[in-house]
């Protein structure tokens, strides 16, 4: 689309101009594509041509981008992916047999003349992963015989590849060649040395591998391949990258391709207060070209996205075709197979559905589906086709005429449809844009293409809202926090409509153990929804709600989550957090109730609430040995935190009675709170702080969830306990934050913000607050925002991509409660 002079002015001085506002221009990863955790890609490179770009698990989604210029090439966004050719397939390739057993064999059982007729039969990959492994495998320890042919060993560079859960022992013809502990739920691809690559031999070979699944995810598949080295396209020059920078809904880069400057766009107009747009899949990646020495060049702009967005592994078979639709060219692709909502877990990436990929029509747009190879190939014209392939690429490439000191644009779209999104207690629930009658993708794509510029205006206005609120309320360094934040979160879920009616907002547990809804992942999202729309919160509550008021749970507390991702059909996790997931609900509740003014949601659950408070009051004072919500640092007794939240969380249910005048209520429970306060103020007492637990000396704990009783002007704790435990913090910290507490040094950025709120003076705010922004700036995990990293390395311990980063918003949130001025601003 090339824009005419009527809608440029305002555009092109945003491109080409550095805005006062999103000085954003280093982070761990940056935000293309952010929709859902399924549609979601990230650049992970500070320069956007450095390296392939990917989806937040880390397998490429390749989107790549050259200009060509006066007849020269260069490569603005995207680089080579790496692929290989199969020596001995693996089971992502071929269903192929070997012999397994679950019971210990004998010592030999890894020799070649080893006998193994009494084993069983099975089509790897074996493993215990619902629509990946093809035999399941549910004990501890599985022993497994591959035997395979070689004609040829004249191989270059094999690589062993290998997917084990958790720890493994492989042996190839009786030798031992690899063993390592857990685990590999992605394929590794590691050098076959000299030395191993000996004891291959012509005719038949065996693999003989062990591996025990210490708890969780089970997997075993294995298989040799070679890397298919591209030749390198001397004729491609990479693009000069001058500039990113980054904001609540874009990401904008600037170039030089030659003659031609280049600024590249990434819009993903994730509108919090717009859910017709918000639900809409389709990012705007928008090219604006000039030339920087006045002269007229030829330009042509090429395009490529991929089929494996669309796959779970880049060996699935795809579908791919080129059509026109409501004046757009359009190319989609998807797997042949489509098993609809027939995966679940972490480590996965959807294979059903279509991607699209699509620009306004026009003489000078040629598209075509090629294998993925020499992109500049695309560039030639009468090119072959395919229609069907594994790792082929959606090309288009637009003849973009004259360019000279008069900017031309070129928008293109990027969208997803998959067709169904969750399955909720049995039943599987479409996205919710499809709610309408009638509604299809070319629609979405016409209807984004015609909103372009409408649309825009709304993101400058909700970039300019969340960087100034985050500003004022907070200073430079932690809006910038907040802008990072702002996409990763809202693309962690899937806005959908239960059978029922109500809104869901469902979070995916990214890279933690891919559970669906859970209750401890809405608690640290909360500020973000609350401060700008609680709609979408209860949609993260409603879930819950549901399977305790349906009957389906049964227990005086709240489930810890709904299923695995994307299967809402129970809880999956393997224990339960009582307290913990008792006080979130319960405080989130109260929350929203105090940023809506009224306790209508609330009433609505009344009487689950009224069982859950009489819960916390036997139960939250002085927990049982449990896990809260930081689970990772294991079992904990007389976790004074945990303690805290549950008062909170019954100071909020106080708040809730007094709203809906069950003034017995609130008595009853305000004299309850009152005394556990002072029994917790003498428990937890260590000198000059607060200990991690009650009774252990020497200890201590970050009081998060103390934050509760100032954002919600409870009042429950006195300002001693604030003043004390902020003083005894900043004596604590480390080069990159404030540590979780006196077991680790590790901590949690979430957690660190709230922490922060409890200082009483912005000094102290920032104080803890700008060892984090260090921390996104210099770290050297290269991955969407960690929320758990070492405070002295700066590197992630785990978890990326997740959505708890909404917790950054809670001094926004803080802020607009005490100013007032939050409201519903739900628009359908």
């Amino acid at each position: 689309m090339q824009i005419t002079k009527k809608y440029t002015f305002s555009l092109i001085a945003l491109l080409f101009t550095v805005p006062i506002l999103a000085q954003n221009s280093k982070a761990p990863a940056y935000p293309l594509i952010t929709h859902d955790p399924y549609f979601s890609i990230w650049s992970t490179t500070d320069e956007l041509n450095a390296s392939p770009t990917k989806h937040w698990t880390g397998t490429d989604h390749s989107l790549l981008g050259l200009l060509k210029v006066d007849g020269v090439m260069y490569r603005f966004l995207g680089a080579a992916t790496v692929q290989y050719k199969a020596i001995v397939p693996a089971g992502d390739e071929v269903n192929y047999s070997a012999l397994y057993t679950e019971t210990t064999p004998a010592v030999n059982w890894m020799e070649n003349n080893f006998d193994d007729s009494k084993w069983k039969k099975g089509i790897a990959p074996f493993g215990n992963i619902e629509g990946v492994s093809k035999t399941f495998w549910t004990t501890r320890d599985i022993w497994m015989r591959r035997k395979f042919n070689l004609d040829n060993l004249d191989l270059k560079a094999p690589l062993l590849k290998l997917q084990y859960d958790d720890d493994v022992t492989v042996y190839l013809n009786g030798n031992l060649v690899y063993e390592a502990g857990c685990c590999a739920g992605k394929y590794l691809f590691l050098p076959m040395s000299e030395a191993i690559r000996s004891k291959l031999k012509k005719g038949e070979n065996i693999f003989a591998i062990h591996v025990v699944n210490t708890g969780g995810g089970a997997l075993l598949d294995a298989g040799i391949v070679e890397e298919v080295v591209p030749e390198n396209d001397k004729n491609i020059i990479v693009a000069k990258q001058h500039s990113v920078r980054i904001n609540a809904t874009q990401t904008i880069y600037n170039f030089t391709c030659g003659t031609i400057d280049l600024t590249l766009t990434f819009t993903s107009p994730l509108l919090i207060d717009d859910l017709s747009v918000l639900s809409r899949p389709v990012s705007y990646v928008n090219a604006a070209m000039k030339s920087n020495d006045g002269m007229q060049h030829a330009v042509q702009y090429y395009f490529g996205a991929s089929s494996n967005i669309a796959t779970n592994t880049p060996t699935q078979m795809v579908g791919a075709k080129q059509y026109q639709s409501n004046h757009l060219a359009i190319l989609n692709a998807g797997t042949v197979e489509q098993p609809i909502l027939k995966k679940k877990g972490d480590d996965l990436r959807i294979d059903w559905g279509y991607m699209y990929v699509a620009t306004p029509s026009s003489p000078g747009v040629k598209q075509s589906v090629a294998v993925m190879g020499d992109v500049s190939t695309a560039f030639q014209t009468n090119r072959p086709g395919i229609s069907t392939g594994k790792n082929v690429m959606l090309n288009t490439v637009v003849d973009m005429g004259k360019i000279g000191s008069s900017t031309k644009e070129q928008l293109f779209l990027l969208g997803y449809d998959d067709l169904w999104s969750i399955q909720y207690f049995s039943q599987n629930l479409k996205p919710w844009w499809r709610e309408s009658p009638g509604a299809t993708m070319e629609q979405q794509l016409s209807l984004a293409a015609k909103d372009y510029y409408a649309v825009l205006k709304k993101c400058e206005a909700l970039n300019e809202t969340i960087y100034n609120d985050a500003k004022n309320a907070g200073g430079e360094n932690y809006a910038k926090l907040c802008e990072l934040a702002y996409r990763q979160s809202i693309a962690a879920h899937k806005l959908v409509k239960s059978p029922a009616g109500e809104l869901l907002f469902l979070s995916k547990e990214n890279f933690s153990n891919g559970s669906v809804n859970t209750v401890d992942v809405t608690y640290p999202s909360a500020p973000l929804y609350l401060a700008y729309n609680p709609d979408l919160l209860k949609g993260m509550l409603n879930g819950i709600y549901y399977y305790s008021e349906s009957g389906k749970w049964t227990k005086p507390f709240p489930a810890h989550d709904i299923g695995t991702y994307p299967l809402a059909n129970g809880q999956t996790y393997g224990e339960d957090m009582p307290v913990e997931e008792c006080g979130n609900m319960m405080i989130l509740t109260a929350a929203i109730a105090k940023a809506e003014g009224n306790a209508l949601y609330a009433k609505k659950h009344w009487k689950t609430l009224n069982g859950w408070a009489d819960y916390l009051a036997r139960e939250g004072l002085d927990p049982a040995n449990q896990l809260c919500t930081d689970d990772f640092a294991g079992h904990l007794a007389r976790n004074a935190n945990l303690s805290m939240k549950a008062i909170v969380a019954l100071g909020g249910y106080v708040q809730m009675a007094a709203m809906l005048n069950e003034n017995e209520e609130a008595e009853k429970y305000t004299s309850i709170v009152k005394a556990m306060v002072t029994k917790w103020m003498s428990m937890a007492k260590d000198g000059d702080h607060y200990a991690l637990t009650f009774g252990n000396k020497g200890t201590w704990s970050q009081k998060y969830n103390l934050v509760w009783d100032k954002v919600l002007n409870m009042n429950l704790f006195p300002k001693e306990v604030y003043d004390t435990e902020i003083k005894y913090y900043l004596a604590k910290q480390n080069e990159f934050g404030l540590p979780l507490d006196s077991r680790a040094t590790y901590t949690k950025s979430d957690w660190v913000t709230w922490t922060a709120v409890l200082a009483n003076d912005q000094k102290d705010f920032e104080a803890l607050i700008d060892p984090l922004y260090h921390y996104i700036t210099a770290t050297s995990s290269r991955v969407p925002l960690s929320d758990w990293h070492d405070t002295k390395s700066g590197k992630k311990t785990g978890f990326q991509a997740r959505s708890v980063v909404g917790g950054y918003f809670i001094k926004v949130l803080e802020q607009k409660l005490k100013a007032g001025n939050l409201k519903n601003v739900w628009t359908q």
